[in-house]
């Protein structure tokens, strides 16, 4: 297991660095794992040491975790000043649309839906999974307009920045992606704590209005959040916000480490059982899944009383 500490700069030795170019644009990509790929796109102010905890969770339930490098400084725990730096340059970068009420898909998601090909690729299997958080929570959602990608999960998506009910995604894709998780039974799952700042239940409201039943959302109590945060969240995150990161509190029984466990065992069955045999054979006893093949709930509502 490894004994990272999570409030000092972590070198990501067990996480190698690749450049993997899309559509002629060369990105880094930490790459590790065997089985079904799973990207994983970080939070601000970029892969942190609690971002790539959560990277080696998922790697080590049996799949090839991609973390591509989007912004900040790979592996940093940097102070207040430097992760504001980061942050104010993403959101005048014309890769992101952090700005502007909503509306439109950042361009970056377009590189992204390339790499979960060129993963799908490398790794084989059913699909891709795709987890955003944060700056790229909605990511994972415009993703689904590639067909590789099966597992979409939105972990407190906070863009756009200044209207608390917009979608960073255009209607004409959150309509198509509407109607693939239709046709082919998808859902995505979604995370955020009831107080959080950036992520808002307005937002939630216009996904499941959006997605309707396909929209799975989790709400988790300000209480269950981790309170000891590194500097940039201490200064500029002043409410409970990432549910699998930095406010994660790595205990049996608490509420985000069931969320964190519902998500992998999602990956789990989108990527790697066949579906219909999932549905006629999954075992009732299983803690991630019920009879008819669906997530089963309570053990995470109880625990986010």
């Amino acid at each position: 297991m490894h004994t990272q500490p999570l409030l000092a700069d972590d070198p990501l030795a067990d996480l190698p660095a690749r450049e993997i170019t899309v559509d002629g644009v060369t990105k880094g990509v930490r790459v590790a794992g065997t089985g079904p790929a799973v990207i994983v796109m970080a939070e601000m102010p970029g892969i942190s040491p609690h971002v790539a905890r959560f990277a080696r969770w998922v790697r080590d339930a049996g799949f090839t975790v991609y973390l591509p490098s989007l912004f900040g400084r790979d592996g940093a725990v940097p102070d207040a000043e430097e992760g504001g730096a980061v942050f104010r340059r993403a959101c005048v970068s014309g890769e992101f649309r952090a700005l502007g009420g909503g509306g439109a898909s950042s361009p970056m998601t377009r590189w992204l839906m390339g790499l979960a090909r060129e993963a799908h690729r490398e790794c084989g299997g059913p699909g891709v999974g795709a987890i955003g958080m944060c700056f790229t929570g909605n990511f994972a959602l415009t993703m689904m307009l590639e067909p590789a990608v099966l597992a979409p999960v939105l972990c407190q998506p906070s863009l756009p920045l200044d209207n608390p009910a917009g979608l960073e995604i255009a209607p004409d894709e959150i309509a198509k992606v509407r109607k693939r998780l239709d046709a082919e039974d998808l859902t995505v799952l979604a995370y955020r704590f009831a107080g959080d700042a950036f992520c808002r239940a307005e937002r939630f409201q216009a996904y499941a209005q959006a997605l309707g039943a396909r929209f799975e959302e989790r709400v988790l109590p300000d209480s269950a959040a981790n309170t000891e945060v590194p500097p940039f969240f201490a200064k500029h995150v002043p409410t409970p916000h990432s549910v699998v990161t930095v406010n994660l509190i790595d205990e049996a029984g608490q509420p985000t480490v069931a969320a964190r466990d519902e998500i992998i065992g999602f990956f789990a069955r989108r990527l790697t059982v066949c579906r219909e045999a999932e549905r006629l054979h999954t075992p009732t006893d299983s803690p991630v899944t019920a009879g008819n093949g669906q997530p089963t709930k309570p053990h995470l509502h109880e625990s986010m009383r």
